[in-house]
């Protein structure tokens, strides 16, 4: 049997290889650490339970991954194009007098994971939004969240990182203690709306795998995860927080069209209704080329 180290790719036999995982660390019982590669998991399992991921499993799971984010950033160009022909068609009786220009939503992002993090600062970048990203553990975003949207004054918070269900809690979901981090994500959203009450003005995401999706939106959040307590993918945060910054000021977001932008959908995600972000100017100037 192989050695397995801490930066191995591996898959669980006990669950039939469905997810890649990177191994971090070790246990002082000897498991293994293990955080999904794409989805927001962490894990612990012994060297019984574990494989190696051999090139092909690798090379078609990159392939996967590298398929959604495409088609899921495709879509999002080709909705804005659409929008973008109805607001011309909406000025000076449907002649097009001045070009325009967008301003979207500002971004903050923290996460409790920094290969995440660079993973979805990334993706703003590619959506062309701004957005800025700091790594905080799960457990310290409710003492800094404050001085953050203070320092970033952000039109969109988003608070996540990784969460679970803990061994045997399963039939007790309505209990916080049942939960790895929630606590946490509810603590930094009762503290983001202290600073904004407007859930208008202020529109948050928050929680991560498996979190406790009815507590973090009774914090005051717009968007939370998970209402079926599955896994939700790196990229979830980072797709609703596209629909949310270039949806217009003047209508609401549709909620079932910014869950279906995310990756894993209505079991991974949801929400209520929220004011959209973006607002149209002009005339487009070079400097908004």
């Amino acid at each position: 049997m192989a050695a397995i180290k801490v930066g191995d790719l591996v898959v669980r036999l006990s669950h039939g290889g469905d997810i890649v995982f990177r191994v971090t660390a070790r246990t002082a019982e000897g498991n293994f650490v293990l955080k999904g590669l794409h989805l927001r998991l962490l894990a612990d399992a012994p060297r019984s339970d574990l494989e190696l991921v051999d090139a092909k499993v690798l090379r078609d799971e990159i392939i996967r991954e590298e398929t959604v984010l495409s088609d899921a950033t495709r879509r999002v160009f080709e909705r804005r194009s659409r929008q973008r022909e109805g607001h011309s068609l909406l000025r000076a009786g449907g002649v097009k007098k001045y070009s325009s220009f967008d301003v979207p939503g500002r971004v903050l992002h923290l996460d409790g994971d920094e290969e995440y993090l660079r993973m979805c600062l990334k993706t703003y970048r590619q959506l062309r939004i701004e957005a800025v990203g700091r790594c905080v553990d799960e457990e310290e975003q409710p003492a800094l969240v404050d001085s953050l949207l203070r320092e970033y004054r952000p039109d969109i918070l988003i608070l996540t990182g990784h969460d679970a269900i803990l061994s045997g809690c399963k039939k007790r979901l309505e209990d916080l203690a049942s939960y790895r981090n929630s606590r946490y994500f509810i603590e930094g959203v009762k503290r983001a709306r202290l600073f904004e009450p407007s859930r208008d003005e202020l529109v948050i995401f928050a929680g991560a795998c498996q979190s406790y999706f009815e507590g973090i939106l009774a914090a005051g959040a717009n968007f939370a995860s998970a209402p079926n307590r599955i896994f939700i993918h790196a990229y979830d945060p980072v797709f609703i927080a596209e629909k949310v910054a270039f949806t217009s000021i003047g209508r609401t977001v549709d909620i079932s069209d910014a869950i279906s932008a995310s990756v894993t959908g209505v079991e991974g995600v949801g929400g209520i209704e929220t004011r959209g972000k973006l607002r149209i100017g002009m005339p487009k100037t070079s400097y908004y080329g």
